[in-house]
């Protein structure tokens, strides 16, 4: 009877997790095509070239809306049982709501480790290839943030690796510059600037507020100098440069943002940002999971109208998940708080409610 049972919840909860969705790509997808459709007629792109790019945008569609879907299936779920008073034989039975949850849990648990492997391999690589259409096609008419400021970026010559902390690409001026001057792999000097702008017409960097660094053969430092003025500089990179290889964390694998944030460590660029991001890839999979350990007894607890009041809630708790979610980053990238239990916060709070919610609720 309980193999029953759990064949039972299960079916239910994939079937509603199927259809809810698709209701959300699909809505996506409108939305997105409405709002980005008089950037492809200004910039006359092919249909064709739509239609790959809606294909490359699937999987991050996907990605973001499996939470909302999988909180919709496990409140339908429970929320159909108790309409129709099977929750309250299941209880009348022996089976207690913790015994309940037990399959449910368990999807969530498979649904999250395959979000990760979803989001590290098809959401990575749609993004650079979404990136890369709108790199050809909508140059012009990209947003504006998007086209103009990059954070945290690393790029490398042969001897020679630069680490930047802001840049702006309209007015070609970087920000919390670090550039390391190697040979034969160790560190021979370092300049540290606060500030560079690119000089067009003599195709060389302008750097500000700068210091200078020398180390021996053992990686020691021998000399440093100061300088609150400026001085020019030719690296070998341009602005072009810097904008090409500038790339955000969503284009970007776990083991590839992993092996970044450790160079900006090296490099002595501040790495909170990145380092949020990262630990919130993994954080993010587990929403999955935290979202049916909340949902589950937040409808069971209203036996009467259940199902309107959990389709109801459930509005507000994936607002209010993702609010604390973007709280906690804020936090991380400002230093506040540990990059860790940043990326993380929002699943500590509702894991909290979740297991209150279930400790008191009618088993």
């Amino acid at each position: 009877m309980i193999k029953r049972i759990d064949a039972y919840l299960i079916q239910r909860f994939i079937q509603t997790l199927a259809f809810a969705l698709i209701a959300f790509v699909g809505i996506f997808l409108v939305v997105d095509l409405v709002e980005n459709m008089d950037k492809f007629i200004d910039s006359e792109v092919p249909r064709e070239i739509i239609l790959q790019y809606y294909l490359h945008s699937l999987p991050w569609f996907l990605n973001i809306g499996l939470p909302m879907a999988v909180l919709v299936a496990a409140i339908f779920t429970i929320g159909i049982l108790s309409k129709r008073n099977e929750l309250t034989a299941m209880k009348s039975s022996g089976i207690s709501l913790y015994r309940i949850s037990i399959p449910l849990l368990l999807c969530a648990v498979l649904v999250s480790a395959g979000s990760f492997y979803w989001e590290d391999n098809l959401v990575t690589s749609g993004n650079q290839a979404r990136r890369a259409i709108e790199k050809e096609y909508l140059g012009k008419t990209r947003n504006k943030h998007y086209r103009e400021r990059r954070n945290n970026i690393i790029l490398q010559k042969s001897n020679f690796v630069i680490g930047i902390e802001r840049y702006q690409s309209s007015r070609k001026r970087a920000y919390g510059v670090n550039m390391q001057f190697l040979t034969e792999g160790k560190l021979q000097k370092r300049i540290d600037a606060k500030r560079m702008y690119w000089q067009k017409e003599n195709g060389s960097w302008q750097i500000m507020n700068y210091a200078i660094r020398s180390f021996n053969s053992d990686g020691e430092e021998t000399e440093v100098s100061h300088s609150t003025g400026d001085t020019t500089l030719v690296i070998g990179f341009e602005p072009s440069d810097i904008s090409r290889e500038a790339i955000s964390p969503e284009e970007m694998s776990f083991s590839e943002l992993q092996l970044f944030v450790n160079e900006l460590a090296i490099s002595g660029v501040d790495n909170r940002r990145w380092e949020v991001n990262l630990h919130g890839k993994i954080s993010f999979a587990f929403i999955n999971l935290i979202i049916v350990l909340f949902a589950v007894p937040m409808v069971a607890s209203r036996p009467q109208g259940g199902l309107a009041f959990g389709a109801g809630m459930s509005i507000f708790v994936i607002f209010g998940y993702y609010a604390f979610i973007r709280f906690g980053q804020t936090l991380g990238y400002n230093g506040v708080m540990d990059p860790v239990l940043s990326a993380w916060l929002g699943n500590i709070v509702f894991a909290i409610g979740g297991i209150l919610l279930l400790f008191f609720v009618r088993k």
